[in-house]
């Protein structure tokens, strides 16, 4: 007897995978050689359209190849839009003089001309699947007879970037409308990032901007009445002078800002007036205030114990301490320990965690900061209660837990963002800054920031307009934006009051130091606070206190392997801030 064998699942599936992979390359290749003939059609188009111009301006007297706003000014258009054969394209044409090297160039030129030809550069761009393409021409005109003295002077851009590197490509425009015709021209930095102008009229006014794609700006400012003295200013061209500015862009970076309500001490606590903060319980009761032992009628049972619901606060960023207060007769004991709630129900922090929870403790307060609220972002408290008198039994009246509440989002917080350059002074001399700018947090607490040019910018608020005063922030001002950089500064606000103290406490690395000691004292006022998290404590509705008007406030900050600091001319007046620096010891 004769089987024959019929195709398998796996038959098939092979099958289609060949033939799609055949397929897939087909088309693959089939889309590659669409792409090769669009874009030499369009390479053909682009290479005519250089062609056709440069023609037409060879057919040009030489005095009259220039284009319209350009140096040397003529009637040839500087950027045309043309669409040929369904494809649109950019065709844009510069005209420059040229020095000839023949005679020696600039200073050391023979005849002191310096405009002895001019050099013609047709550009024409398109948009390709693979990016923007381009078909540069570049030609030369010389005057028919002997070299022209043309009257001006000449205007050398150097763009360099933030390490004083040679910025290439950079679009260098000079403008001067007070002169006539009026000049618009762009030019592009060579390797050396500079861009050079010769036979530039007579005049003042000229205003230069250096930029790039992905780049800061930087330029000359025309003085105004609000800003009377502007640095860099217009340039000035004078006869047979070279006016000569070097500008600094570099690679835009971005900032963050987000707003937040101060963190503050929270507890959360169970005075056992009602069962509604427990969770479990086994041979034990809530009566009269206290949890204890339940009476059995002759005696109480034995062993006991109480565990607390989920303790998980909406803002956590620390765990603080577990305290409790009890009562504890001869013969009976109480062990406390600290749960969380596992895949399967209560599990014990471990004793990695949390040093002796296995055990229990019998003593108050129980530091439980070690324990990572990342990790365990809620957790409960759970007591073991035991008695070996069975007329006795041990109470407990009150336990709690403290915790850091925050950060909580705090929305449509108004600030202003400065950055440390300037473009000039006013009238008085006070300096007028490059960016300096009103923002909002807005409706999610974060502002961003996407173009930012590198700089160093201070966040500040006016606390009696906005009703909040910033009380910590992790990120001391001002900020650093390195170029392509980015910054995150996180703002933590409290209630606005008159006069307040926000102090930094760091070592002399510019670490900041948490949990370090900060007493702020004047009179009847003594106050003492730890530094957070981010090195800062904040005094608020102080009143105020000057050198100046006989009544500073004394400040000491001390730190485990520190030098105590000490001072006693510390002033406030209105939103202060203070950093002290505290020396190993």
């Amino acid at each position: 007897m004769r089987f024959s064998r019929g195709a398998t699942l796996l038959d098939t599936i092979v099958g289609v995978t060949l033939m799609l992979t055949v397929f897939l390359g087909i088309t693959a290749a089939f889309q590659l050689s669409v792409d090769m003939v669009t874009n030499n059609k369009a390479r053909t188009g682009a290479a005519a359209l250089a062609q056709e111009q440069l023609e037409y301006i060879r057919s040009l007297s030489y005095d009259a190849t220039g284009t319209t706003g350009g140096i040397p000014a003529g009637a040839i258009p500087q950027v045309e839009q043309i669409t040929l054969n369904g494809v649109a394209y950019t065709r844009r044409v510069l005209v420059k003089y040229l020095d000839d090297p023949k005679d020696g160039l600039g200073a050391v030129d023979e005849n002191n001309i310096i405009t002895d030809s001019k050099e013609i550069k047709v550009e024409v761009s398109w948009d390709a699947p693979g990016g923007l393409r381009y078909v540069t021409l570049v030609s030369r005109a010389s005057p028919s007879g002997i070299e022209q003295l043309v009257p001006g002077g000449t205007i050398s851009i150097t763009v360099v970037n933030a390490t004083a590197q040679p910025v290439v490509d950079a679009a260098v425009r000079i403008e001067n409308a007070s002169t006539s015709p009026a000049i618009d021209v762009t030019s592009y930095t060579n390797s050396a990032g500079g861009v050079s102008f010769s036979g530039v009229p007579q005049a003042s006014g000229y205003r230069i901007t250096a930029s790039k794609s992905g780049y800061s700006t930087a330029q000359t400012y025309t003085a105004t009445v609000q800003n009377p003295n502007p640095n860099p200013g217009n340039l000035t061209v004078s006869l047979n002078q070279t006016t000569a500015l070097t500008l600094a862009i570099d690679a835009l970076g971005q900032g963050y800002v987000r707003t937040f309500k101060q963190i503050e001490l929270a507890t959360w606590s169970d005075l056992f007036n009602d069962t509604s903060k427990i969770g479990e319980t086994s041979s034990t009761t809530v009566s009269g205030g206290n949890t204890h032992l339940v009476w059995g009628g002759a005696t109480y049972d034995t062993p006991g114990f109480v565990r607390s619901i989920n303790i998980a606060p909406t803002y956590v960023s620390r765990w603080r301490e577990f305290s409790w207060v009890d009562t504890r007769p001869a013969q009976t004991a109480v062990t406390y320990h600290v749960y969380f709630p596992g895949a399967s129900g209560p599990e014990l922090i471990p004793d990695a965690v949390l040093p002796g929870n296995s055990t229990g403790f019998s003593t108050a307060p129980v530091n439980v900061s070690g324990i990572a609220t990342t990790t365990y972002p809620s957790l409960q408290l759970y007591a073991a209660l035991t008695t070996a008198d069975p007329g006795e039994t041990p109470t407990i009246e009150v336990w709690s837990l403290t915790y850091d509440s925050g950060p909580e989002p705090l929305p449509n917080i108004s600030f202003s963002m400065r950055g440390a350059k300037t473009i000039g002074t006013d009238g008085s001399g006070a300096p007028i800054y490059k960016y300096n700018q009103t923002l909002s947090s807005g409706a999610l607490s974060l502002l961003h920031v996407p173009t930012l040019e590198w700089d160093s910018y201070t966040t500040t608020v006016q606390g009696a307009t906005i009703g909040y005063d910033i009380a910590e922030s992790c990120t001391p001002q001002p900020r650093t934006l390195s170029p392509g950089g980015t910054i995150d500064t996180r703002l933590y606000f409290s209630p606005h009051t008159t006069h307040s103290l926000l102090v930094d406490v760091r070592n002399t690395a510019g670490d900041v130091l948490e949990t370090a000691s900060v007493r702020l004292y004047r009179g009847l006022y003594d106050t003492t606070q730890l530094t957070g998290g981010c090195g800062q404590v904040f005094f608020s509705n102080l009143s105020s206190g000057t050198v100046g008007g006989g009544n500073p406030y004394s400040i000491q900050v001390s730190a485990p392997g520190y030098q105590t600091y000490t001072a006693a001319d510390t002033e406030v007046s209105g939103a202060s801030r203070l950093t002290i620096v505290l020396n190993p010891s």
